[in-house]
């Protein structure tokens, strides 16, 4: 990075360690902090998507559909989290290579070979051929499934809930008016639903941002694998050249989730003002109250 790194034989004091925290592996530390956000900007509205499916499905008048709505949430919400973690992408890893093993290898061959999953060379995913990016991407799109499916079922619950707290009366005068289900949804429910909403999500989102570290579990290289890998005097390949430095690496990234949280909650907060104006809350009536 600098041009007296080029001479390690020079370098001491605060010129090694501005080299040092300026290599190829520290600037990989650094871009996982990009992957953590990169995570949070597609798995949040994934997982509310996810969840405003849920919720939707448990409150429809279609039997099975509401049955498979409140499963899904029922059943994510009772497993520990871990395991939906550790179970979706293998899942789903060995659905997609059993599909593709249907179509480009023999069918007449087994997959499961006793306890083992095979399949021939050309059904695997990622192929052995292809770029470390695209090993990277697919690893990191199966992470981004089971979060979103995770926390789907916890979105799911809240925004059923936040439905069922918009006043009956409401609906029933727009029914009264002459409008449709459909309409009754689009124009009253759902507005009105994020101002009961928005508390839960945003704790949601609070435990969404806790759980990032659980990348490194899923074969993600997040900044709690760097900060393990880089703060160690020595890793299973290397030896560095400084004593155990884990609790400098691990006192950043807990600077890094303070940051975080402190901006959310200052984003939430406006948010969550900004809905109750108007609305027929307590939370609103306050406003108006206090704007009076």
């Amino acid at each position: 990075m600098f041009e007296y790194c080029a001479d390690p034989k020079s370098l001491e004091g605060l010129r090694w360690l501005s080299c040092y925290l300026t290599t190829g592996t520290h600037m990989r530390f650094y871009a996982s902090f990009g992957t953590v956000l990169l995570l949070l900007a597609i798995t949040a509205p994934v997982a509310l998507l996810f969840g405003f499916g849920g919720a939707l499905a448990a409150r429809s008048g279609f039997a099975p559909l509401r049955w498979f709505g409140k499963a899904y949430t029922a059943m994510v919400r009772g497993v520990p989290d871990i395991v939906f973690f550790m179970f979706v992408p293998i899942a789903l890893d060995q659905l997609f290579e059993y599909l593709r093993s249907r179509v480009y290898c023999d069918p007449s061959i087994p997959v499961r070979q006793g306890s083992d999953f095979v399949v021939c060379a050309a059904a695997k995913l990622p192929r052995a051929t292809s770029a470390p990016w695209v090993h990277d991407a697919y690893g990191f799109a199966l992470a981004v499934l089971a979060f979103a499916i995770v926390f789907g079922a916890f979105a799911a619950n809240v925004l059923h809930g936040a439905m069922r707290a918009v006043p009956r009366a409401q609906l029933e005068t727009a029914e009264a008016y002459g409008m449709s289900q459909r309409q009754v949804n689009r124009r009253i429910l759902i507005p009105q639903m994020w101002t009961y909403a928005v508390p839960g999500l945003s704790n949601l989102w609070m435990i969404l941002v806790k759980a990032t570290p659980l990348l490194f579990l899923l074969g993600v290289e997040d900044i709690v694998y760097w900060a393990r890998q880089l703060g160690s005097s020595k890793t299973s390949s290397f030896d560095y050249a400084h004593p155990d430095w884990r609790l400098y690496y691990f006192l950043a990234i807990l600077v890094f989730y303070l940051l975080m949280t402190a901006v959310s909650e200052r984003v939430l907060g406006r948010l969550t003002r900004r809905l109750a104006v108007g609305q027929a809350t307590l939370a609103g009536e306050t406003m108006r109250k206090t704007a009076a």
